[in-house]
């Protein structure tokens, strides 16, 4: 098994979430983009709760308030894609049509 080493922690300094990715761009000039189904609060979010983000700390992570989604830059890079359970998931959207 290998290990991630970084040079260089990595910020995010803008975000951008379309109808199909969520695309991040880093401060040393990378930009990433992932399929927004990695992330399925955000694919099934409204624009306006996709827009309203916040970058943590420096930009190690971007927050979404109103859908309670946090992501890791790490995370990004290293190709991972969310990790919450299907129930969990439905419990959320349940809640989201109330």
């Amino acid at each position: 098994m290998s290990t991630l080493v970084l040079e260089m922690e990595p910020i995010a300094v803008e975000v951008a979430v379309t109808d199909d990715d969520l695309i991040v761009d880093l401060s040393d000039g990378r930009c990433i983009r992932v399929p927004l189904a990695w992330y399925p609060r955000l694919f099934y979010a409204s624009d306006m709760e996709r827009q309203n983000w916040q970058l943590l700390g420096d930009g190690y992570a971007i927050e979404w308030p109103d859908l309670d989604e946090h992501i890791g830059i790490e995370g990004l890079l290293a190709g991972r894609p969310g990790g919450e359970s299907p129930q969990s998931l439905k419990r959320w959207l349940g809640l989201r049509t109330k």
